[in-house]
């Protein structure tokens, strides 16, 4: 497993570093980017989409320190999933074995620290969070029911430019199953280790079925990350 913080870092001068970071985290399809949104509008912070800041990990990833994510760059366009089930997947995802902490550490101590940086990313887990933050109330895990989150994908990927760069050749059907699979993997991942009794922080996770709209929903988190009121 690759060390989820720089090594020089002593880890209570890295609390205190990224004390102004809130991490909008949890599951794939839960609303997460459309809250990040929403509060950026109203609020007066940075918005860092690791989505997008993977590409460039994948440049910096080493054999030893990052097997998995190694693995992946030499696949095309929806490798990961071809002839792999579900279950596969998930138990070689980066951000499962914490290959992907550091890239994160990395890039937001990079960041100017004046204002909030909000995080738009699922991939890290409670335990490699805990670590990072000074307090829980700095970070939130949304897990969307299975219903919201086939309903988000679905509609999501029947945009064909889309589904081709993320599964390939992959038949839609065989693909969304297996990533439903991978999710819900994830989300029982995020479960578990929020509710261990040796859980070192106690993060707020929240179930998304759509009941409640987004700006309500943004208000509940700027509340929550201690944002403000909206000017």
């Amino acid at each position: 497993m690759a060390s989820a913080t720089p090594k020089t870092q002593p880890l209570h001068d890295l609390t205190e570093r990224l004390a102004h970071v809130r991490w909008m985290t949890g599951g794939t399809a839960s609303g997460k980017s459309t809250l990040t949104r929403l509060l950026a509008d109203r609020h007066d912070v940075t918005v860092y989409s690791s989505d997008r800041a993977e590409h460039a990990w994948l440049e910096r990833c080493t054999p030893h320190r990052h097997p998995h994510f190694t693995a992946l760059r030499a696949l095309p366009p929806g490798g990961m999933w071809h002839g792999r089930s579900g279950e596969e997947v998930f138990r070689t995802m980066p951000s499962l074995h914490g290959e992907t902490v550091g890239f994160l550490v990395e890039d937001l101590l990079a960041l100017p620290a004046e204002r909030p940086v909000l995080v738009d990313y699922f991939g890290i887990l409670p335990h490699h969070l805990a670590p990072l933050v000074r307090a829980h109330t700095q970070a939130v895990f949304l897990l969307p029911t299975p219903e919201f989150r086939r309903a988000t994908l679905t509609s999501r990927y029947a945009d064909t430019t889309r589904r081709r760069a993320t599964w390939g050749s992959e038949d839609l059907t065989t693909a969304l199953t297996k990533r439903l699979i991978r999710d819900a993997l994830w989300d029982e991942e995020v479960r578990t280790q929020s509710a261990s009794a040796s859980a070192p922080q106690s993060f707020l996770t929240l179930t998304i079925d759509g009941t409640l709209p987004a700006p309500a929903l943004a208000d509940r988190l700027a509340a929550h990350f201690g944002l403000g009121s909206a000017p």
